[in-house]
C-alpha cells in the first residue's frame, strides 16, 4: 500500500513541514483492509472497550529504568520540557506526558483584543463554512452539521445553521488541554455517544464524516453578554479518537487552580483551561453563527497553498492544507 506524505504549514515561518504520523501503517491497514473485509472487527477496534485497553497498554505502563525510555519518548515527541510545570522525573508514564500542564501564561501569549477569538488548542487547523456561497465552503467532508450537534431536531441547529467553523486536529505530541476560545456564558453542555475513530488524516478521508460519528461533548457559549467576546453563539465540540477514553471538563479561572466541571450558567473566560483529553490524538471543532467572525487571513491563505502535500487535498479532491496553531493564538475576529 502506497503511503502518501502529509504536510502542514508552520504559522511562524510559513514553511511547509512534514508531519510524522504515529502508527501510520497500522492505521492504514485498519481503515482499508480491516474496515472493508472485516467490518465486525473494525467496529470492535473502534469501540470504547478496546480504546480503554489500548489506552492503558500504551499510556499507563511506566517507562523503563534509568529514565532512558522516558528521554527517548520525550525526544521523539519533541516536547519542550521548559514549558512544563512538572519535572522530567515526574513525567514517568506516557499518560503523564500527554496530560502535562504548561506555563501557558508565559509560553502561549494571547491577543489583548477583546473581540478576538483564539485557538482552543495546540493543533493543526482548517477553517471552513457550511454555506454554499462561501469561498470556504466545505460540505459533509469532516462532519455532517446536523449529526455533529445531535440530530435534525436538536434545538441549536437553526441558530448555527449555515455558519462558519474551525477544525483543530491535536496530534499525539501536542499539549492536550483545551482552552476556552471565547469569553461568555455557557448555556448548554451535553455528550453524544459514538465510536472512537482515528484522527490520522488517512483515516479521516476514508470514513465519511468521521467527526460526527465519534463520541463528543458539545458546549454552547453565548458571547453576547457582559464581558463576552461578542461573536454570538459559539458551539465548541470536543471529539474523542482512537485511544482517547475520556474528555474531562476542568475549567480553571486562574492557571490550573481549583478546576471545576463546566455547567450551564457558568461564565468562562477566553484563554483559560476548559477540559482535558485523556490521552493521544483528538479534535476540537468550533461552529460560529453565520457572519459573526472573520478568520485570520494567513489561515485562509495557507489552505490553498500548492507547495504542500496534504492527504486532505488528495482525499477530498481540492487543495486543503492545515496550519499549525498554538493555543490562545489569534484565530478570528468579530465582524
Amino acid at each position: 500500500m502506497l503511503t502518501i506524505q502529509h504536510q502542514y504549514i508552520a504559522r511562524d515561518s510559513g514553511a511547509p513541514c512534514d508531519e510524522p504520523l504515529f502508527a501510520d501503517r497500522l492505521i492504514g491497514l485498519m481503515y482499508n483492509q480491516v474496515r472493508e473485509n472485516a467490518p465486525g472487527l473494525f467496529r470492535l477496534l473502534t469501540s470504547p472497550r478496546v480504546t480503554d485497553i489500548l489506552g492503558y497498554v500504551n499510556y499507563d505502563l511506566k517507562f523503563g529504568s534509568h529514565g532512558s525510555a522516558c528521554s527517548r519518548f520525550l525526544k521523539q515527541l519533541n516536547i519542550d520540557l521548559d514549558e512544563c510545570l512538572a519535572s522530567p522525573a515526574q513525567l514517568d508514564t506516557p499518560r503523564k506526558v500527554f496530560e502535562r500542564q504548561i506555563r501557558y501564561w508565559d509560553c502561549r501569549p494571547m491577543p489583548e483584543d477583546p473581540v478576538c477569538v483564539v485557538s482552543p488548542a495546540d493543533a493543526r487547523v482548517l477553517v471552513g463554512s457550511c454555506r454554499e456561497t462561501s469561498s470556504l465552503f466545505i460540505k459533509d467532508k469532516f462532519f455532517s452539521f446536523e449529526e455533529l450537534l445531535g440530530g435534525e431536531l436538536h434545538p441549536w441547529l437553526d441558530a448555527l445553521r449555515d455558519g462558519d467553523f474551525a477544525l483543530f486536529r491535536l496530534t499525539p505530541d501536542k499539549y492536550h488541554y483545551n482552552h476556552a476560545p471565547v469569553s461568555g456564558e455557557v448555556i448548554d453542555i451535553y455528550q453524544i455517544d459514538g465510536a472512537f475513530n482515528s484522527c490520522n488524516p488517512g483515516a479521516i478521508v476514508t470514513v465519511a464524516t468521521p467527526y460526527s460519528k465519534n463520541r463528543r461533548v458539545v458546549t454552547i457559549i453565548n458571547t453576547d453578554v457582559k464581558g463576552g467576546t461578542g461573536v454570538g453563539l459559539v458551539a465548541m465540540i470536543e471529539v474523542v479518537a482512537l485511544m482517547i477514553g475520556d474528555i474531562v471538563q476542568c475549567y480553571s479561572a486562574r492557571e490550573y487552580r481549583e478546576p471545576k466541571g463546566v455547567v450551564p450558567g457558568m461564565f468562562i473566560s477566553k484563554g483559560q483551561p476548559k477540559s482535558l483529553y485523556r490521552p493521544g490524538s483528538s479534535t476540537d471543532i468550533l461552529v460560529f453563527q453565520r457572519g459573526r467572525v472573520e478568520f485570520a487571513a494567513d489561515l485562509v491563505a495557507n489552505q490553498s497553498r500548492t507547495d504542500a502535500v496534504s492527504r486532505f487535498s488528495k482525499g477530498f479532491g481540492g487543495q486543503l492544507v492545515e496550519t499549525d496553531i498554538r493555543v490562545r493564538a489569534a484565530l478570528a475576529t468579530a465582524r
